[in-house]
């Protein structure tokens, strides 16, 4: 069994978020929270823009590098992503790439897991 799930306001995320990443096609456990926190990510922006909302770039993102290539690429930008920040705001952060790749450091480069730690720990402060 993986890592706990994150609750919103004392639910567990939707088992449609797990399906959905499972259909995608994820080929190994860390592709699969990869995709969840893609879909999760969708959930919130549709919840806040009261309209299904795609994460469009992160898409194109992943069809060009693959989901563990664009997982790399969205957290070594020098700004922290809007996904991430929507994500903590509502207590959701084990969903964000940089949980992610911290549970799964083998898979992920010094820079990023580096870049996963400080920023996190940045949330831990605020």
């Amino acid at each position: 069994m993986g890592p706990s799930r994150p609750e919103e306001e004392g639910r567990t995320i939707p088992l449609a978020i797990e399906l959905r990443a499972a259909a995608y096609g994820a080929s190994t456990e860390a592709e699969r929270e990869c995709l969840e926190a893609v879909y999760a990510y969708e959930e919130v922006l549709t919840s806040k823009n009261g309209r299904k909302t795609r994460a469009s770039r992160t898409w194109q993102m992943i069809k060009r590098h693959g989901i563990l290539g664009a997982v790399e690429r969205a957290v070594n930008r020098k700004e922290e992503t809007v996904g991430y920040t929507v994500l903590l705001e509502i207590g959701l952060q084990d969903y964000a790439f940089e949980a992610v790749v911290l549970r799964y450091p083998e898979l992920f480069s010094i820079e990023t897991i580096q870049r996963s730690s400080a920023r996190i720990a940045g949330w831990k402060r605020t």
